[in-house]
């Protein structure tokens, strides 16, 4: 995490260096002087707000997740939305926002998937953020089906969300988030279909 004094606009000035700095010669080569310069600063002040480039990473990564976090709320917050099911359209909405299928943003992603597997601090971050969309399904199935349907639900539908966006990731010709999201929406109307021969449960 940066150090506190850092002005905002000048921190998301620098993720955004990061980002296109990724984006261009990958995480390997995207040294602080890289991004410094790309940023207009001196790399001191990387190092003395970030601690470094390891620092940055963590930061940048915290943006992107708190992008995520803040897509899908923004549409569950929508009056019209109430149902599980509208609930659960706005979760995989969130997962497909432009904040998360931008090219240089998609490729940071990877980096970040990769490098978390050495790094503590980083697995972390990418076990709350699976933890939490994990829960936000489980929570929607949950009003419609019993406990271990619902939850076997929630990791079919987690699952589903992770591998379009990676498959769009890697595929040449980018993601094609239409046919995504409508993937995603037909598979959770398979499992909702499930209730209708059962008394829905409310949470």
């Amino acid at each position: 995490m940066p150090k506190l004094g850092m002005q905002p606009i000048r921190r998301r000035q620098l993720i955004q260096a990061t980002l296109e700095a990724i984006d261009d010669v990958g995480l390997a080569d995207a040294t602080i002087a890289r991004i410094a310069k790309r940023a207009g600063v001196s790399a001191g002040i990387i190092s003395h707000y970030f601690g470094g480039k390891d620092g940055l990473l963590e930061s940048t990564m915290r943006q992107i997740l708190w992008d995520l976090g803040n897509a899908v709320a923004q549409r569950r917050a929508r009056g019209d939305v109430e149902s599980p099911r509208e609930h659960l359209h706005a979760i995989i909405d969130g997962n497909f926002d432009r904040t998360q299928v931008d090219k240089i943003v998609m490729k940071t992603w990877l980096a970040f998937w990769s490098v978390s597997m050495h790094r503590a601090d980083l697995q972390r971050l990418q076990r709350v953020n699976d933890r939490r969309l994990y829960s936000n399904i489980c929570h929607h199935f949950r009003r419609c089906l019993p406990r271990p349907d619902a939850q076997q639900a929630a990791r079919g539908l987690a699952a589903m969300i992770d591998g379009l966006w990676l498959r769009g990731a890697l595929a040449p010709q980018g993601i094609d988030v239409d046919r995504a999201r409508q993937l995603a929406y037909d598979y959770v109307e398979e499992q909702l279909a499930r209730t209708t021969s059962r008394t829905p449960i409310q949470a």
